[in-house]
């Protein structure tokens, strides 16, 4: 299984250039059943991490385009009655689906945001009271423009919770951008790429992830994190339980990645940006410096 997701690996490395550790850490979200949040500015590749991803896993794939019209029914799908059978018929939305872009997320309404929540918690949506399940796997990778910008929404809390990792493209190296300059288009490279690991593999390997070993002393300092942040002046509110879990979880497939049956500190500090840095909401009227994720691996020992 290490040697499929190394080639995995290799191949969205081919795709996206120059982004070897935002690759790896995207892959780390995926194997540990979390979801990706991926944020930049316009036109650096982050739709096409989300097709890479699809077509390297053989994953199904849709994409929502969310605008400011974008209604919850538009995702999850309604009920159309049918005059030849005189019933309801369930169209189902494109929300029924292993890999969904969500892009430019925070376009979109905050009414029709929510329409993500429980399908990113519990893999299940809820239609007209009738509850159903998605695919499995079930992944949601959003795009999110900088709050900067005109006509977004900045997406609450309890949503930004639900993201595992948050990741930034950024511009590519020189080398890279030359390559992409020069050498074949990436869309056209991506089309005739075979998976590298089938949906059953990705399963397979998920269960491994979450068999990997976290000793009583690596819990000690996953705990610690989270008590300072909990207790620091400065943030509003300190990681959540499902922080925490997602911590752990990523750690675990960092060290997976790595072919190390345990996880260690190492694991925890290569992940713990990408966890943490959107749950980290500063308090109002303290006077007190926000901590960073740098400050908060820093200011707690390694037991």
């Amino acid at each position: 299984m290490k040697r499929r997701l190394d080639e995995a690996l290799n191949r969205l490395n081919e795709v996206v250039l120059g982004k070897p550790q935002v690759l790896r850490l995207a892959m780390s979200g995926l194997l540990a059943r979390g979801h990706l949040l991926v944020e930049d500015v316009p036109g650096v590749g982050k739709t096409t991490l989300a097709l890479a991803f699809a077509r390297v896993l053989g994953l199904d794939f849709q994409r929502i385009q969310f605008t400011a019209d974008l209604l919850p029914a538009d995702i999850v799908g309604v009920s159309v009655y049918e005059s030849a059978t005189s019933s309801f018929r369930f169209h189902a939305g494109p929300i029924f689906a292993q890999l969904i872009l969500a892009d430019e997320v925070n376009r979109a309404s905050p009414k029709t945001q929510s329409a993500l929540l429980e399908a990113m918690e519990e893999s299940q949506v809820t239609v007209e009271g009738q509850t159903r399940p998605l695919p499995s796997p079930f992944f949601v990778i959003a795009t999110q423009n900088p709050t900067t910008q005109v006509g977004v929404f900045p997406l609450p809390e309890s949503q930004l919770d639900r993201f595992l990792l948050r990741l930034s493209m950024g511009y590519p190296p020189a080398d890279a951008e030359r390559a992409l300059l020069v050498e074949r288009d990436r869309r056209d490279l991506l089309a005739s790429m075979p998976a590298a690991l089938p949906p059953e593999g990705l399963q397979q390997a998920q269960a491994e992830v979450s068999a990997i070993r976290t000793s009583p002393a690596l819990i000690d300092y996953l705990l610690a994190l989270i008590t300072y942040t909990r207790e620091h002046p400065g943030l509003r509110q300190g990681l959540s339980p499902r922080a925490g879990l997602g911590l752990k979880r990523a750690a675990q497939a960092w060290a997976y990645l790595d072919d190390r049956s345990g996880v260690l500190p190492e694991d925890v500090q290569a992940v713990f940006a990408a966890v943490v840095g959107h749950r980290l909401l500063p308090a109002s009227g303290q006077g007190v410096a926000v901590p960073t994720a740098d400050d908060i691996l820093q200011a707690v020992p390694i037991p």
